[in-house]
């Protein structure tokens, strides 16, 4: 007979606030059918997607007080005077590449003595990632490029994926756009990308190659869809071979880019590709001053700031979405300006369809990770994504240690952290 284990999800209380959360009302129904030994809390919450009447309609239970549970489930970081002595948490921390904004989180976890586990790194045998929310960022992405480029053009409006009650609603608006011969390039072969396609898939645009997209003109609007041997190659001159990938992915700083062609054919860039800090860049300020720069609005879904494309100046929000960058100047400026390029640089695109994104990455941890979580850790999931136990950082997690004791700051490559993965790209929660 197992011993009950008392598991309560929290609200969430970042700022700010994310309306998602990782179990849904009908999966809670399950967990309690699927492991008698779980005693399941849903933290009391006006915010979240799913209402805490939805919950009590099931049978479960509902309570402002989560100090009974052992393990705490969130979505984003606990916010530092929420943590509570002795638990064990789950949620997507962003400390494991030393992210300096998050060196207080884990100094207090450790302090407290908790138990830090993170979405992020559950991974299976193969070390591949098991959950993400990467689909849903390509998926908002794309459509806010969308709205994006019916405000530059004036010829539509689209209502914001926020106020749409799911994504059956958002892609209704899509279904019914007409487009001009737009070229619309995005960068990525993941599931971030494949997400961006599902959101055109409404407007049956027709996929072109690669070098039908820079060599022909076409008189309808098109996509196409780039990988890095499309659009970066070896400095050596070797060409990409059925092991180009992972020596791409394990040897960025090897390649030089050759994205410059794409940026003189192309309308509404989508960029939905794994970067590494030593990979080339896409772009250089330099490239925007040509006079056959074409790119009029970039949907970076990826987000890295400044260096791969210089003109992701901060990451914006689902309130404001869309910035200006001046090439001219090189700094922001207003967006849908005809003499700027406008960006949009949400950074957590999911919380814009939260109930859907909430739904799939429930049933993922449902049927990959609660079983470990819940029962016998025998493919070591649990452990792999351990950060922290009972206040000591893992074996795995050891290189942590100066940034633990804030001898370190600068976040490292994605590179040198143990979930480096071509399968992990974009994750944006």
């Amino acid at each position: 007979m197992h011993n009950k284990k008392i598991v309560g999800v929290l609200k969430e209380t970042k700022t700010p606030p994310d309306r998602r959360v990782p179990v849904i009302p009908g999966h809670a129904k399950q967990i309690q059918n699927l492991f008698p030994q779980v005693d399941l809390i849903i933290q009391s919450s006006n915010l979240r997607c799913f209402t805490d009447q939805e919950y009590k309609e099931l049978g479960i239970k509902v309570s402002d007080d989560v100090l009974q549970c052992d393990i705490l489930l969130g979505v984003k970081e606990v916010h530092i005077p929420e943590l509570i002595e002795n638990k064990t948490y789950l949620f997507f921390s962003h400390t494991a590449k030393k992210q300096s904004y998050n060196q207080p989180l884990l100094q207090e976890i450790v302090k407290k003595n908790c138990t830090l586990l993170d979405y992020e790194y559950l991974t299976d045998t193969n070390e591949l990632r098991l959950v993400a929310f990467g689909r849903w960022a390509g998926i908002v992405g794309a459509y806010n490029g969308l709205r994006a480029w019916g405000e530059l053009s004036g010829d539509f409006s689209l209502k914001p994926a926020y106020e749409c009650h799911d994504m059956e609603e958002m892609l209704t608006h899509v279904s019914n756009l007409e487009l001009p011969a737009l070229r619309i390039l995005i960068t990525g072969g993941g599931r971030v990308a494949n997400g961006a396609l599902e959101s055109l898939a409404p407007l049956s645009i027709r996929e072109v190659s690669p070098d039908d997209f820079l060599q022909q003109s076409f008189n309808e609007p098109i996509v196409c869809r780039l990988d890095p041997w499309h659009y970066t190659k070896r400095k050596d001159g070797i060409p990409f071979g059925p092991d180009g990938f992972p020596h791409f992915i394990h040897h960025p700083e090897e390649y030089e880019s050759t994205f410059k062609p794409y940026t003189k054919k192309t309308d509404l860039f989508i960029a939905c590709h794994f970067w590494d800090p030593k990979s080339p860049v896409f772009m250089t300020p330099e490239d925007y001053l040509a006079s056959d720069f074409s790119i009029k609005i970039i949907a970076d879904v990826s987000c890295d700031m400044k260096d791969p494309i210089p003109s992701t100046l901060r990451a914006s929000t689902i309130a404001e979405p869309f910035y200006g960058y001046d090439p001219r100047s090189g700094e922001e400026g207003d967006a849908f300006d005809a003499n700027n390029v406008t960006v949009m640089a949400v950074d957590n695109l999911p919380g814009e369809l939260p109930r859907d994104a909430s739904t799939d990455f429930g049933k993922t941890l449902l049927d990959k990770v609660f079983p470990a979580l819940f029962g016998e850790d025998h493919d070591g999931i649990v452990e792999r994504a351990t950060i922290v136990k009972d206040g000591k950082l893992t074996e795995r997690y050891g290189y942590l240690q100066g940034f633990l004791e804030g001898k370190e700051y600068s976040a490292v490559s994605s590179m040198q952290h143990p979930s480096n993965s071509p399968h992990s790209e974009t994750s944006k929660q």
